[in-house]
């Protein structure tokens, strides 16, 4: 048994270990295509209505999809307090970066609608193309630099500074996360909208789905060798990435073919496998050095003590089910597509809707 090991994380803290990389693959199944919807929004919408189609199609649950950042988050802080500081302090402007995104994202979904201007809708159009490109490409920069490494020397001390983060391997992996998650909100155009919105949804759906292809690819490459040949770590086997490039290489001809719900499984698949890779390629630890091996943060150093891990269990245990079931009461009753209505001359344009 790896509890067994001296050194090695019990199965409490395996078991967070776990419960925390669901809740980051959550995150970024759902939060993943709203961030493409947000990138997309200038090429498959040419007037306010069509913005409107877009923005609706996540308008009732990106608030939602949040929630899981803030769960992984905090279940991060209580169950390994100590990846979470190492982690905020070396990535300290970055996740300012995206919190700000996030922040004005947030606040052009609330407010564009607010003004009747132009002008005002334009400058809140672009806080969401900002707000949702910005996050895709950092949380990918961030990952990768979790199983490449980080400066981190004696203690756990953060040694080096911003440009130690933005090495070509971690900028792959923004890159990889900016397409994936713009071809994850295609998809889910291509399957909440329709008319001319979904038919442009589809058609960048196809085009974006050989880059990606590309991106992703590499980038898991990259990272199976980083993992298991630079770091000798992980559990990953090649299946996972492998299954991974097969499933992105059909998601163009779905698109292609009109099978909206599947490329959006396709898609989501993809998501989740590569998260799964960058996260179980970190196993057994939270952080890997670039100074040193033996200044590797571990999950059984960063772990909480066990009787905290043992009541967060109990909560979790209690309570996630009530959240995930209104989670998907939530997508059930927005589960249609939403149009755009019809303009009748002389009459004030109306608001979207579902059928």
């Amino acid at each position: 048994m790896l509890a067994s090991l001296p050194g090695s994380p019990s199965g409490l803290e395996q078991l967070w270990f776990t419960l925390i990389a669901v809740l980051w693959l959550g995150y970024f199944f759902l939060e993943g295509f709203d961030f493409g919807v947000g990138v997309l929004l200038p090429f498959v919408a040419r007037d306010d209505l069509d913005r409107r189609v877009a923005i609706n199609t996540i308008g009732p649950m990106w608030d939602g999809n949040e929630v899981w950042l803030l769960t992984a988050g905090g279940a991060t802080f209580a169950a390994f307090p100590l990846w979470y500081a190492t982690a905020f302090s070396g990535f300290y402007l970055a996740l300012f970066v995206v919190l700000a995104a996030l922040i004005f994202r947030g606040m052009a979904f609330e407010l564009r609608h607010r003004g009747e201007g132009t002008r005002w809708r334009a400058w809140w159009d672009r806080a969401i193309f900002w707000g949702s490109a910005v996050p895709a490409l950092l949380w990918g920069v961030a990952f990768a630099d979790f199983v490449h490494g980080v400066p981190l020397g004696a203690g756990h001390a953060w040694t080096g500074g911003f440009f130690d983060l933005v090495k070509p391997y971690a900028l792959l992996g923004g890159v990889a996360t900016l397409a994936l998650f713009t071809l994850h909100g295609a998809t889910f155009l291509g399957l909440k909208s329709d008319g001319a919105v979904r038919e442009r949804a589809r058609t960048a759906a196809a085009r974006l789905a050989p880059v990606t292809w590309v991106a992703v690819t590499g980038f898991l490459f990259w990272t199976y060798l980083t993992a298991h040949h630079t770091h000798h770590t992980g559990l990953v086997p090649p299946l996972v990435p492998i299954a991974a490039v097969v499933v992105l290489a059909g998601v163009g001809w779905l698109a292609h073919e009109r099978l909206e719900g599947w490329a959006f499984v396709a898609t989501a698949l993809v998501v989740m496998a590569l998260f799964s890779t960058l996260l179980l390629d970190l196993y057994p630890n939270v952080l890997v050095s670039s100074v040193d091996p033996r200044f590797d943060l571990t999950i059984a150093e960063a772990a909480s003590h066990p009787y905290t891990l043992e009541v967060m269990g109990w909560v979790a245990l209690i309570f996630t089910p009530f959240v995930l079931a209104y989670q998907g009461w939530t997508y059930w009753v927005f589960r249609r597509r939403v149009v755009r209505p019809p303009v009748v001359p002389g009459e004030t344009t109306r608001a979207p809707s579902a059928h």
